[in-house]
């Protein structure tokens, strides 16, 4: 049996999911995504103060922390354009 389809996700695929749901799903997902943002950030940040510092640390690693913390944030700030962008076009559609 493949792990990431155990017996409760199927169950779960198998029912409607409710607004409420989804809404809970989408903010957990989003604060996990925005707190391994941050966590990035700041291990960027503590990688690059170390080795300001005079650390025993490999440029390569400060490097790559820094590269990892600047992508996961432009993707978070797309993230954020298009939700903002289909909230407008949600707001601007005529019932």
């Amino acid at each position: 049996m493949n792990s990431v389809m155990g017996p409760a996700n199927q169950v779960q695929q198998n029912r409607q999911v409710t607004p409420h749901e989804a809404q809970q799903s989408f903010k957990t997902w989003l604060g996990d995504a925005i707190n391994d943002m941050n966590q990035r950030q700041v291990d960027s940040q503590h990688m690059t103060e170390r080795m300001a510092r005079g650390e025993n640390v490999d440029l390569h690693d400060v490097m790559i922390t820094a590269q990892k913390a600047s992508i996961t944030l432009e993707t978070t700030v797309e993230v954020r354009d298009k939700v903002i962008e289909a909230y407008q076009e949600i707001m601007r559609m005529q019932v």
